[in-house]
């Protein structure tokens, strides 16, 4: 078996301010409810990355690092805070990749709106990293992914890529296909972002305490 414990896992949030954020599911959901959302969506996946036991974990939030939620989150999961920089998608994951690679030879990033992502499948990525893969992915079935992960250095994968479109999984293939690059994708997994999104959320039996008390949420 592979050495897990060396992989830092980083998550992308933007700070729970209603209004602000999962404004795409508003309605059926009022900017509040949204926000709360967001809060479950952050701490289930704090606590996902925690299960999996790989290694340091690092919240990245957006200027309102501030946030009395982010400082709860630190004190309660025992994690490291740290500003998303200024740019595109493309820039922040780069730079924060590139950035954590300087400490840890395998690192994982994944967004917070991804509740099937779970420690099993941190850990598959974990390994496939330590393994024969210097790339994965964890494709999303809307055409993004969830999880990039990379070891050693950090691909330039990043410049030209449509983000928030149902393209971006596909570009990214095409640009590691053009530079030569070996990766590999694993089971694809279901973000929350959507009203529809927010109805499978809500009928899942293992994550549907997530949509507890929200709008007409089943118990």
């Amino acid at each position: 078996m592979a050495d897990l414990d060396h992989c830092c896992v980083i998550l992308f949030a933007k700070a729970p301010i209603a209004g602000a954020v999962k404004t795409r599911m508003c309605p059926p959901l009022t900017a509040g409810e949204a926000a709360e959302l967001h809060c479950r969506l952050i701490r289930h996946t704090l606590n996902t990355a925690s299960r999996a036991a790989l290694g340091p974990i690092e919240l990245h939030g957006t200027a309102a690092l501030a946030h009395p939620f982010f400082r709860q989150c630190s004190d309660e999961f025992d994690i490291e805070l740290k500003l998303q920089v200024d740019g595109d998608l493309g820039v922040k994951m780069k730079i924060a990749l590139t950035n954590a690679l300087s400490q840890s030879q395998h690192v994982l990033l994944i967004g917070t709106d991804c509740p099937s992502i779970t420690a099993d499948y941190l850990r598959e990525a974990a390994a496939s990293l330590a393994t024969n893969s210097p790339i994965v992915f964890g494709p999303a079935e809307d055409g993004g992914y969830g999880l990039i992960g990379v070891r050693g250095t950090t691909p330039d994968v990043f410049a030209d890529v449509p983000w928030g479109s149902n393209a971006v999984m596909k570009s990214t293939r095409n640009i590691l296909t053009s530079k030569g690059l070996a990766w590999r994708e694993l089971a694809p997994i279901w973000d929350v972002d959507r009203p529809d999104d927010f109805a499978r959320l809500s009928n899942d039996v293992n994550l549907n305490y997530l949509a507890k008390g929200l709008i007409a949420a089943p118990a």
